[in-house]
């Protein structure tokens, strides 16, 4: 098979065209997540519970939004182009049967029912409770807060009983300070924390536990950690700017008799502007940082890079990267200054995929040394103070525990040391940072070393598959790591070589017959996971193979030579709720080819 050039060529000039035009006139791009039915539902539920009668026409844009939106089997997934799981059905049926006054939602809701009692058994507190909770196991971090929603909406039964199936959190530790949370191994992630305190109050307002001393230490703690809950809300109101987290915390302090409550109030004005026309909420408001540092580091790859956006407009982009930049120490996390959060957005948090992705992008676009230097030496700061024990980078903090959003992850790590490694050559540093960079970034060599499976594969922590077994996306993980691990000289890792032969060879076995790749071996082909691992293979590879010409052959196929774009749900955020982001099939598809035509030329 040969490489149609043609094709090639009009796809790749089709494909940075509609990225640079995807760029706003501030420089950066702001992308455009999917809108989410597990969104739609909290924050109907939300504004109900709040002020039903204030807010009775979103209330009915959003339920009816839900119902033009279910999926043919009656259940609902997190997304429109979702399978269905219980979780979201469970907060579809309960918004339905909650927020619908006039009965005109009753043939979706009867739907949702029927497909949750196939699923868990029966519509009792206890199957359903059980079922919702099995999604998790010991992660009670979105279990509980789906379980106190359908109780406060009248979904699991008589309310002296229901209350016994949701576990009680236990929200007076978050008077403690953050540096005993970890010893204390809580069944909720640290980001979860106003979700601690909101949920842990409801559930406390409605059924206090029995234990005398428990109790007062509640009721003693109860108005601090309220102070600890307004301290930490952003300025937008919204929670890490997520719906779901916000409308848990609005629905719950409003039932527990907050509805006047600060926190209540900012966070009912963030949902509210959050609404889309249609009637729907987004997952998250958006991935502004993330996605503009995906979009310049793809362009970067370019041989015309200079020419496709010249130095005024590299500089624009280059000022609003470094504005992103955390300068104090966050509100929320605690995080020491340095890093960067997802969004622009006041609710979000520092994380170590976007302060690689940061770090990368000031690089690429090649600014000054001398203005770069300060941003770039807090950055490898930041990032190598996040680093674990064993050697690997968790999401947001060391975290509480061994839960999987405080745990290493190699998608992560990989990201941190490509990040380290183009940032730790002189000039941009100095002689001690280098040296800590680099030290860094061996312990992240050894820890991928000693997670890659048996058979070559890297699992990822914030990308899944929902067509792959455990709804994992060993494409995407194997791919992100291999592309980072491009370029390393052998000296910094022994089994570095070795490492990468089995990554390759893992990832040429999951190509499908048609040419591309799905999320895992057998799954079907998306415009995501194609690019991706043609991008990881391309990087790997002196020339083009025939593997790499089968594989561009199906990309330019699946965009229809750059014309078509439809985004899969290749995103996985923190339990389990999908999404997908508009730009994600454009910017994958522009550093695969890219790199291809490297090769090519």
């Amino acid at each position: 098979m040969d490489l149609d050039r043609t094709a090639f060529d009009r796809t790749l000039a089709r494909v940075r065209r509609r990225l640079l035009d995807s760029r706003n006139e501030k420089g950066h791009w702001t992308g455009e997540l999917s809108s989410s039915a597990l969104s739609t539902a909290t924050a109907v539920c939300a504004l109900g519970m709040a002020d039903r009668e204030g807010h009775a026409g979103r209330i009915e844009s959003g339920l009816s939004w839900l119902a033009a939106t279910g999926n043919e089997d009656g259940g609902y997934g997190d997304t429109t182009i979702s399978r269905s799981n219980i979780s979201t059905t469970a907060l579809c049926w309960a918004a339905f049967r909650f927020a619908d006054r006039s009965g005109r939602f009753a043939a979706p809701a009867e739907k949702a029912a029927a497909w949750l009692e196939k699923e868990a058994g029966s519509l009792d507190g206890p199957s359903l409770a059980a079922a919702v909770a099995a999604c998790y196991g010991r992660d009670s971090t979105f279990a509980v807060p789906i379980l106190t929603l359908c109780n406060l909406t009248g979904c699991l039964g008589r309310a002296e009983e229901s209350w016994r199936l949701i576990k009680p959190l236990p929200f007076e530790l978050a008077v403690l300070p953050r540096s005993m949370m970890k010893g204390l191994r809580l069944s909720v992630v640290s980001y979860a924390l106003p979700a601690l305190i909101a949920i842990g109050q409801a559930r406390f307002h409605f059924a206090p536990p029995a234990n005398p001393v428990i109790r007062l230490i509640r009721t003693w703690t109860r108005a601090k950690t309220l102070d600890t809950l307004e301290r930490i809300q952003p300025s937008s109101g919204g929670f890490l700017e997520a719906v779901p987290l916000t409308s848990f915390v609005v629905l719950s302090l409003a039932a527990a008799g907050g509805r006047e409550h600060p926190v209540v109030e900012k966070g009912i004005d963030f949902l509210t502007r959050s609404m889309r026309p249609d009637g729907s909420w987004p997952i998250d408001t958006n991935l502004a940082t993330w996605v503009t540092t995906l979009s310049i580091n793809a362009l970067s790859g370019s041989r015309d890079f200079d020419l496709l956006l010249d130095r005024p407009e590299r500089r624009k982009t280059e000022e609003w990267l470094l504005a992103q930049q955390q300068r104090t120490i966050h509100p929320y996390t605690g995080a020491a200054p340095g890093g960067w959060a997802w969004t622009d957005l006041p609710g979000g948090v520092p994380d170590a995929d976007d302060t690689s992705g940061a770090l990368l992008a000031l690089i690429n676009l090649g600014g000054e040394r001398d203005r770069l230097g300060e941003a770039v030496a807090a950055g490898i700061g930041w990032l190598t103070g996040l680093q674990n024990r064993d050697g690997g980078f968790p999401t947001f903090c060391k975290g509480w525990g061994r839960l999987p959003f405080d745990s290493s992850a190699p998608d992560l790590t990989a990201h941190a040391v490509a990040a380290l490694s183009a940032c730790s050559s002189p000039p941009i540093v100095n002689d001690s940072l280098r040296i800590k960079a680099q030290r860094s970034l061996s312990r992240g060599l050894a820890y991928l070393g000693k997670v890659q499976e048996r058979g070559g594969a890297w699992i990822p922590l914030w990308f899944g598959s929902e067509s792959a077994p455990s709804a994992q996306n060993p494409v995407y993980g194997t791919a992100r790591v291999l592309a980072s691990l491009a370029g390393l000289p052998p000296a910094l890792n022994s089994e570095l070589a070795s490492m990468r032969e089995r990554g390759v060879s893992w990832l040429l076995g999951a190509q499908n017959g048609d040419g591309g790749w799905g999320g895992a071996p057998g799954c079907l082909s998306t415009i995501e996971e194609t690019a991706l691992s043609l991008h990881a293979l391309a990087g790997a590879s002196s020339g083009m193979t025939p593997e790499l010409v089968r594989g561009v052959g199906r990309l330019i196929e699946l965009t229809d030579e750059g014309r078509e774009m439809p985004p899969a749900a290749i995103g996985l955020y923190f339990a389990r709720l999908w999404y997908h982001e508009a730009l994600y099939p454009l910017v994958f598809s522009l550093q695969a080819l890219e790199k291809l035509e490297r090769l090519i030329r």
